[in-house]
């Protein structure tokens, strides 16, 4: 895979930033994980999802990975919503 599969027509402007911070990580392990979800799910979030998942686009990725492929627990003022639904789209992806 090399990026988005998904277009931005019909996504708010902050969606739109938001899918393509997905797919723009920095390292490309986190872009699989983070855009591959966006490309799925961003125009199914609600508001405060939106809110839970910029959020979560603030950690860096030495950080992030490590808590999405459960080498480090995840720590509970992250643990959200949004965090779980990615976990779990994480385990049901193939590469």
């Amino acid at each position: 895979m090399t990026g988005t599969t998904r277009s931005s027509e019909g996504l708010d402007t902050r969606r739109r930033k938001l899918l393509f911070r997905s797919w723009h990580r920095g390292m490309r392990e986190m872009d699989l994980i983070l855009g591959t979800f966006a490309d799925a799910e961003i125009g199914a979030l609600t508001g405060e999802e939106i809110d839970q998942y910029e959020r979560l686009l603030d950690i860096p990725d030495t950080e992030f990975l490590p808590m999405v492929t459960g080498e480090r627990p995840v720590p509970l003022d992250i643990d959200c919503a949004v965090l779980q639904k990615i976990l779990a789209f994480r385990h049901s992806m193939t590469f």
